[in-house]
């Protein structure tokens, strides 16, 4: 029934409640599908809602979402009444026309009839248009959207194409692998078994080998019975050949019977013979004996003896080959003396003529500054003469004007001419006074021994230095009287005449821009076009250089210099020159490829800036560059040496660019899939490249904690962006959205730990960005050559390395905490207690001067610790324990001691369980945990890393001094990386 009353009547003819109840049936479609930006022009221009609605609207913290402040702007209207809900539903109508027909049940219509008249009809056409031309914008950039992604889309089938054909070429290469592993895996085998036979031929040989001794022992055994054998047949051999003898003489009777005599006789004394005292017997034992022992030892020394033989003809062959050896060497040694020595002499005639050339070269050089000095001369002469003759020439068209002006008949045919007759009761100007106003700087470039430039003043006619002028020194001017009221305005001031940079100057009759500027008279009464000037005042000459060191400053004009160059380096390597346009000024002012950048000075805004770029980054380099407008001077110096190791480094791919420095990370950063790199707070990175793409990122890599080895590397926000995500950072953490309390609680210490808050004196630089000096130290504006930003708040900090020696001092925090467990820590084996020192009046105030004492006990008796009582104890090899608060630590940097700082992270759960340890200290809970909630803050701000132990990692004072020791151990096998002093 109340649809269909609503869908009769008209818009214009429901009240308030009814609209109202229309919207609120759809509040949940508005809230989703509706921008505020888009309805808010229109709402302003019905005037239901105010800048300040708008500003809340768009700004406010409490509205983290879309459709939070679609809501809140709906109860902004409905505070309106009926206008507010009218105003919706037509903005609606215009922006939103799938959404205003589901809410009233009606097709949008343009007409003006279908409006409520909140708007005048005039402004409601102007916003109509204005929505229509947005709207084809909005159309044409969505159009130019489809055709990139289009174009992105065959791209990318492109690559698809390309990596399927890779993942073809992929499977043939893994076939042809496994084809190749298969071979080798056979080969594999027969290597196997050829290493099987092999040993088992090693073993057949082994075994032949024992078989052949063995055989040799048995044939010596054979041949000594042989031996033998042979002496028993001779011994047979003489007793038959007796025999045979004995039985030849036994045929005669008289020689038997003899022969038995002499038988007999032989029995008999063979049988006395045998009849041997035992005196002899021993002795003949003995002999015996004797005999044999002899014999062995005699054996022996002719063995040993054949030994020595063999062992020394062995050395003897030896020595023999390596007599060959050397003398082969010698031989190669004489032919390397012999090419060495006719090097030399080659040598010696280059170096005889490259200095005869030198001395030429000085000869020339010589001559070429004294013809210089004496063209000087001559060309101070011919100015003084010019100036002369000038005056001469304007003296007599002042008479000439003077005469023509009488002479009214004549015909006035040059413009130059009529416009001088104005002129006519005026006397002319001086011609020091005229140089001094026409003097303009020309471009031209020097080389000097230093940077800086030569601050003379451009007063003199006269040129003060001891070098040829520019290809500019002669130029025209244009004389402007006093009574001339069209004139161009005489430039008078120093700051628009480049600040006494340059020596030369120039006269002319006319602006560089007098081409493109009217020819009338009367636009320009005292105007001279360039036929009309003498052709001496015309003439050029080229460019000339005093070389005096191998620093070149070079003067270019410098608009949009950054178009003309292309830089590579960074603050390890330095800024080079990478590549020049050809035909653009610096290209013609002699810039080339392998210069190195060392400083940029210019003018801007009336204000001398120099920039120096000898160890900026990349980054630095490239804003700097971008920063120069008109008039530059840069110095330059000649290093191809180090740029072509630097190209060879990057095509390479050793390094991304010459930027290498080390960053402490002062905020949480997360990573996602497209190579951001995920940091911690308190992370130390490398950064290798200052200038990563078009978004203003780097390329940094994690670093190992014990050693400089790059890790897991990625992109990095650069200095600026991070800094806008540190300030968003803050905000969070002081406007934080409303949570549980359970899991606020559990991230308390998290939020702590995300953000490091640093700051630094410097209040308008960014402590990154040191390169630009200016002449005042006014801040600056939006448009200056330092961005406007909050630059006291730093997202990284720069850090320097250090390797402490083997024992570092230990520092434990809290302080009250630490009195505590110093002395439990110093019991322990590796560790001493620092004991303080008492110094006389006259000591104490000369090491105070020093910054040696670290902390004074009593200030009436002098006594205090100082640095030689920590050097001392680690010295020995032992861990001091200081028992000193966080003052100490700037101190103990100076002297280059690191301490290594722990602090205990207190609860009141933790606190409880040194209850009686801060009983017999005279200390309570509540001051303990005082202590620690004011220093946690402070550990901030230190310029070194800390550790900290958590209170769930031990239960008793026990196991925290072991936690301690295993702490101490850690952080001593690691890097110490320590800030600079930011104030």
């Amino acid at each position: 029934m109340t649809e269909s009353v609503l869908n009769s009547l008209d818009l214009k003819d429901l009240e308030e409640v009814e609209l109202w109840d229309l919207i609120n049936d759809n509040r949940h479609a508005i809230s989703l599908g509706v921008h505020p930006c888009l309805l808010i022009p229109y709402l302003r221009q019905a005037r239901v809602l105010t800048d300040l609605d708008e500003d809340e609207i768009l700004s406010c913290f409490r509205l983290t979402n879309r459709s939070m402040r679609t809501s809140y702007m709906l109860d902004l209207l409905h505070l309106q009444g009926r206008n507010g809900a009218m105003a919706l539903l037509e903005s609606l109508m215009i922006h939103y026309p799938t959404l205003y027909t589901k809410i009233t049940g009606r097709q949008p219509s343009i007409e003006p009839s279908g409006f409520s008249g909140l708007i005048k009809y005039t402004e409601l056409t102007e916003y109509l248009v204005r929505a229509v031309s947005s709207m084809q914008t909005e159309l044409q950039e969505a159009r130019h959207e489809v055709a990139r992604l289009q174009t992105r889309c065959s791209e990318l089938e492109g690559k698809l194409g390309q990596a399927q054909q890779n993942v073809e070429e992929y499977s043939q290469m893994h076939g042809e692998l496994e084809r190749l592993r298969s071979q080798l895996a056979g080969l594999h085998r027969d290597w196997l078994k050829q290493k099987d036979e092999k040993y088992d031929l090693y073993v057949r040989y082994t075994t032949a080998v024992e078989e052949k001794s063995v055989s040799s022992v048995r044939n010596r055994d054979l041949q000594l019975q042989v031996y033998q054998l042979q002496c028993e047949l001779r011994k047979a051999q003489k007793e038959t050949d007796f025999q045979k003898h004995c039985s030849l003489r036994n045929n005669s009777p008289g020689d038997s019977q003899q022969l038995q005599e002499e038988v007999n006789a032989l029995h008999a004394k063979l049988i006395v013979l045998e009849k041997f005292s035992p005196a002899c017997q021993d002795i003949l034992s003995l002999d015996l004996k004797e005999a044999r022992d002899r014999r062995s030892e005699l054996a022996e020394e002719i063995n040993r003896l054949r030994e020595e033989n063999e062992q020394l003809q062995q050395e003897k062959e030896e020595l023999l080959e390596q007599k060959d050896c050397l003398t082969l060497d010698v031989e190669k040694l004489t032919v390397d003396c012999e090419m060495y020595q006719h090097k030399s002499a080659l040598f010696q005639s280059q170096l005889g003529e490259v200095q005869a050339e030198r001395d030429r070269a000085y000869l020339s050089r010589d001559e070429a500054q004294a013809h210089i000095a004496r063209s000087l001369m001559e060309k101070d002469t011919m100015r003084g003469q010019l100036m002369e003759l000038q005056e001469k020439v304007f003296t007599m068209n002042t008479y000439s004007r003077q005469r023509e002006g009488r002479e009214k008949s004549r015909d006035r045919m040059f413009s130059w001419e009529s416009s001088r007759d104005l002129c006519s009761e005026s006397p002319p100007c001086s011609p020091r006074a005229r140089a001094q106003q026409h003097a303009h700087p020309p471009e031209c470039y020097r080389l000097n021994d230093t940077s800086e430039f030569n601050e003379e003043g451009i007063g003199s006619v006269h040129s003060s230095q001891v070098e040829p002028p520019c290809s500019e020194s002669l130029r025209r001017r244009e004389f402007d009287f006093p009574f001339s009221n069209d004139s161009h305005k005489v430039l008078t001031d120093d700051s628009s005449c480049g600040k006494g940079w340059h020596n030369d100057f120039a006269f002319n009759h006319g602006d560089d821009d007098d081409d493109e500027e009217p020819k009338s008279s009367e636009s320009l009464p005292c105007h001279s076009d360039r036929k009309s000037s003498p052709p001496f005042l015309m003439r050029s000459r080229h460019q000339a250089l005093r070389i005096s060191g191998r620093v070149i400053s070079i003067c270019v004009h410098g608009e949009k210099l950054l178009n003309q160059l292309q830089v590579i380096g960074g603050n390890k390597t330095g800024v080079f020159v990478y590549h020049v346009t050809e035909g653009s000024s610096a290209h013609t002012a002699g810039i080339s490829p392998g210069t190195q950048i060392l400083q940029l000075k210019y003018e801007r805004e009336q204000r001398a800036v120099q920039m120096v770029l000898e160890d900026t980054t990349l980054e630095e380099a490239l804003w700097a560059l971008g920063q120069v407008q008109g008039l530059c001077h840069i110095t330059l110096r000649p290093s191809q040496d180090a740029y072509e190791n630097m190209v060879q480094q990057l095509k390479s791919g050793e390094v991304m660019s010459g930027d290498s420095f080390y960053v402490r990370v002062n905020m949480a950063l997360a990573g996602d899939v497209s190579g951001n790199l995920a940091v911690k707070c308190n992370d130390i990175l490398h950064v290798t490249n200052t200038h990563y793409g078009n978004d203003g990122s780097w390329w940094a890599s994690q670093v190992h904690t014990c050693q400089l080895m790059d890790l897991k590397s990625g992109t990095l926000p650069n200095y600026y962006r991070a800094q806008r995500l540190l300030i968003r950072a803050i905000e969070v953490l002081t406007y934080p959205c409303r949570t549980h309390r359970k899991v606020e609680r559990a991230t308390a210490h998290e939020k702590q730990r995300a953000v490091r808050i640093v700051s630094t004196g410097q209040q308008n630089r960014n402590p990154l960005w040191v390169s630009v000096e200016e002449d005042n130290s006014t801040a600056q504006d939006s448009n200056g050559s330092v961005p406007r930003r909050c630059v006291t708040l730093m997202p990284y900090t720069l850090v320097t390395p250090h390797y402490p020696p083997v024992c570092r001092p230990v520092l434990l925090l809290p302080t009250i905490l630490g009195q505590i467990l110093h002395k439990r820590l110093a019991e322990q084996e590796g560790y001493q207690l620092c004991e303080s020192e008492l110094l006389i009046a006259s000591e104490h105030a000369v090491r105070m001067q020093k910054g040696e004492i670290l902390e004074e006990c009593d200030s009436k008796t002098h006594r205090c610790y100082t640095t030689q009582g920590v050097d001392k104890i680690m010295k020995r090899g032992i861990h001091c324990v200081l028992p000193l608060g966080l003052d100490c630590v700037r101190r103990l940097h100076r002297a280059e001691i690191f301490p290594i700082i722990i602090f205990i992270i207190s609860t009141e759960r933790s606190v409880r369980r040194l209850r009686q340890k801060l009983r017999q200290n005279s200390v309570t809970e509540s001051q303990l945990l005082e202590c620690s909630s004011n220093e946690e803050p402070l550990l901030d701000k230190l310029p070194c890393l800390y550790r900290s132990i958590l209170p769930e990692s031990w239960h008793d004072s026990t196991t925290l001094v072991d936690n301690l020791k295993t702490a101490v151990t850690e952080e001593q096998n690691k890097i110490v990386w320590v800030e600079s002093d930011l104030w």
